[in-house]
């Protein structure tokens, strides 16, 4: 068995080692009217970009897309600094019509954003003419090697039970060398997805096809990211159905985290498009969907006709009514646990680092501080919006909105989403983003500490102090603590995701939705106990 896992591990790392190599292939050039067409599909004004882009990029050279995105950003500077000349130069003589005609002149969009786009259409090679080959040499090859390193475990485990032995004698999961690869992979991955797409613009190339087949179009990084997020999830479920098979939650929680990543995050989304209908994820609620009351985002809701406005009530009620009325009843489970894509990849591929998660009284503390404080800015972001939408000004009480959604959408959205949140992983645990970040996991916690039925269960007097569940919580509280003294488990953090349970070997814990009791004061309880005990007692 030992000899597949070391032979799926090979054909998994081949898989990897293409996938990352496929960014260095091909070559990318472009003609004169291949260039005419791009500036006149984007509207730009002016025919400094044309002519910059144009000497850049319609050579006899073979260029790769480091050259060819380097070329694309040169040129993108040359003309701006062309027209910001020309702006000092009017606003000096104060020659207000001229210098608006060269504000219009000015490209307003992102450089890479440019370069991608331009990068779709100049690319050539073996990547692209071959995609579906290049599908099974990556893609194909990773599910594969992935697969028979996982499955083997079936024999290996034995009788049905969590064996959790040695986790820290390896250094996939004891914060070694592997787990440090493995960070830094993550780390440059999000990236590149994030402020470099163009440089990956052949991982795009791949999956054409497939993006064609659901939405008509040619691929972006995001399907990219969607797809891939998928595969990781579906392949890191099959080890979470192997490892927790004795525990039903489990089975039903990773199913129902699969089906709403897969059905809702990306499968509809893309059909909604190919309809000419706007994507959504009907599952995203804000502000965790913190551009959801963006201007932008509004208006191509409201200009979308009845399923816009549909959306956009949706989106609302989603929010203000249904969030807290499940939280009520079912606690922050029924959505970080089974519903949300970020507690879902934190729950298969993050699973194998949950262990790291910090239980320290410090930690605690600043994680209260940290997700509240994220909470806190995503709702004055929202609010300045908004005025600015209705209002028609730039700012509000001071705050400019542009600059606002702009710093939270960079620090927030994508550094602390994604790559801590994630690619932090194998250092810091599988729930960072969720535990210090997730404005919508703030908004949830404080509605379930308050106010929800929700609440795991102890039985003290089990209890043999073995640590399994403190090891394993991955929202970083110390359960040991309260099952020790039979204390119910009332917190803001916990997401229910019922590990701790499930490693439990005495059956201590108990995940339970119950009102009928109210919040159980423990001590009360036991001293009760106690008294009725030696009520017995007596009168025997």
């Amino acid at each position: 068995m030992k000899t597949i896992k070391y032979i799926g591990l090979a054909i998994f790392l081949i898989g990897l080692v293409i996938f990352t190599a496929s960014i260095f292939t091909g070559s990318f050039n472009l003609t004169k009217q291949e260039v005419a067409e791009y500036i006149e599909t984007q509207g730009y004004k002016g025919d400094i970009i044309k002519t910059e882009l144009e000497k850049a990029l319609v050579t006899e050279e073979e260029l790769n897309i480091f050259e060819f995105s380097t070329r694309v950003r040169n040129a993108y500077e040359a003309s701006n600094n062309h027209y910001d000349e020309l702006i000092k130069k009017y606003d000096a003589e104060k020659n207000w019509d001229k210098k608006g005609e060269q504000y219009q002149y000015k490209i307003h969009g992102k450089p890479h954003t440019i370069s991608y786009n331009l990068a779709k259409k100049a690319g050539s090679g073996f990547v692209k003419e071959n995609a579906v080959l290049m599908w099974w040499l990556t893609f194909g090859l990773g599910i594969v090697g992935a697969l028979l390193y996982i499955l083997p475990n079936l024999i290996l485990l034995g009788a049905p039970g969590i064996k959790n032995d040695g986790i820290y004698h390896k250094s996939a999961t004891n914060r070694g060398w592997i787990a440090w690869l493995v960070l830094v992979y993550l780390v440059a991955f999000y990236l590149l997805l994030y402020f470099m797409p163009d440089y990956v613009v052949n991982w795009t190339f791949i999956l054409d096809p497939i993006s064609n087949s659901l939405n008509g179009g040619d691929a972006s990084q995001w399907f990219v990211y969607g797809f891939l997020y998928c595969v990781i999830m579906v392949v890191m479920a099959v080890r979470m159905y192997i490892k927790y098979r004795h525990n039903k939650y489990q089975i039903i929680r990773t199913t129902s985290v699969l089906f709403f990543q897969i059905v809702f995050a990306f499968l509809i989304p893309e059909i909604m498009t190919s309809l000419n209908m706007p994507g959504y994820d009907f599952k995203n609620a804000f502000p965790l969907d913190y551009d959801f009351f963006f201007e932008w985002n509004i208006k191509n809701l409201t200009e979308s006709g009845a399923i816009g406005l549909f959306i956009l009530v949706w989106g609302t009620v989603l929010t203000l009514i249904i969030v807290p009325l499940m939280v009520y009843f079912f606690g922050k489970r029924w959505y970080c646990s089974w519903v949300c894509g970020c507690g879902g990849l934190a729950e298969t591929l993050g699973d194998p680092y949950r262990q790291h998660s910090d239980k320290s009284l410090k930690a605690w503390k600043l994680e209260r501080w940290v997700i509240h404080s994220v909470l806190l800015i995503s709702i004055i972001m929202t609010v300045v919006t908004l005025y600015c939408y209705f209002t028609g000004a730039q700012s509000f009480l001071g705050i400019n909105s542009q600059w606002i959604k702009d710093t939270y959408s960079f620090l927030i959205g994508a550094w602390f989403a994604g790559v801590i949140g994630t690619g932090f992983y194998p250092i810091f645990g599988n729930r960072v983003w969720c535990r210090f970040g997730c404005p919508l996991a703030a908004y949830l916690g404080l509605v379930q500490r308050f106010k929800s039925r929700f609440r795991i269960t102890t039985n003290g007097g089990q209890c043999i102090s073995c640590g399994n569940c403190s090891t394993y919580c991955e929202m970083g509280i110390d359960v040991r603590a309260y099952a020790q003294k039979g204390e119910n488990i009332i917190r803001s953090s916990c997401v229910g995701c019922g590990i701790c349970s499930a490693v439990c070997p005495r059956g201590v814990l108990k995940l339970e939705n119950d009102s009928m009791k109210g919040r159980i004061n423990p001590t009360e309880i036991l001293l009760g106990n106690d008294v009725d005990l030696m009520e017995l007692v007596n009168q025997k």
